[in-house]
């Protein structure tokens, strides 16, 4: 099994220290010899909880998915109270697995993120009740078009077929990078590139190996988008 590892400290005392994220590859290291587990990569943030912008988890999510590996995370706790970090993970589709909570399962990381909507779903009834308040008064609402142009449009259709074509595209972005480091380092035939990905452990959408045909096909997605 390969693991893609993520660690995080909250302030930058913690980071220049180094004891907490020590203690953190220590919970992985263990938990990647009882897993007998490869690490692809590491990824270290040192970030406050309440901050949703996370790029080193983002590249963690992106390296886990490409590379087919699980994503392995040293400690939970206070990440799992944050909305914007439980809904990243969940839509994410990477496996997931948490040291310090190991029943924290992408299951349970569906639950917890169900409790984050219910709490949305409270804000909303809120939100709803205060226009309520707000019409009684007299105020307008609302679109004065109403729902027939989306009706028109066919737009539950038109959705799936973005939603399906937005995933695509995100996953060509993905390796965009990566592709023009290969051009840069000299691997500049579909073969060479193919062959490159292979080595360096990413998988191609469906999780296979690539080939010249998959990765020409990539090139053009890029460049129609």
């Amino acid at each position: 099994m390969k693991i893609v590892t993520y660690v995080r400290v909250s302030t930058d005392q913690q980071g220049r220290s180094g004891l907490g994220l020590e203690a953190q590859r220590e919970a992985i290291r263990a938990y990647a010899k009882t897993a007998n587990a490869v690490t692809v990569a590491e990824y270290q943030e040192v970030e406050s909880g309440r901050n949703n912008d996370r790029p080193a988890l983002q590249e963690a999510i992106r390296k886990a998915r490409l590379t087919n590996s699980r994503l392995c995370i040293a400690r939970l706790d206070r990440l799992s109270r944050n909305a914007a970090f439980l809904l990243t993970l969940q839509e994410s589709g990477v496996d997931f697995v948490c040291c310090d909570n190991p029943h924290a399962t992408p299951l349970t990381i569906g639950v917890l993120s169900l409790v984050a909507a219910e709490e949305a779903r409270s804000i909303s009834t809120r939100t709803k009740a205060a226009l309520q308040a707000a019409k009684a008064r007299g105020t307008k609402l609302g679109n004065p078009h109403g729902a027939e142009p989306f009706k028109r449009a066919g737009k539950g259709n038109v959705d799936a077929v973005k939603a399906n074509q937005k995933r695509a595209d995100a996953r060509a972005a993905d390796l965009a990078d990566t592709l023009s480091d290969l051009v840069q380092a000299g691997y500049t035939t579909l073969q060479a590139q193919a062959d490159e990905l292979n080595r360096q452990g990413y998988t191609t959408p469906r999780g296979g190996r690539w080939h010249p045909s998959s990765v020409s096909n990539l090139r053009k997605r890029l460049a129609a988008t």
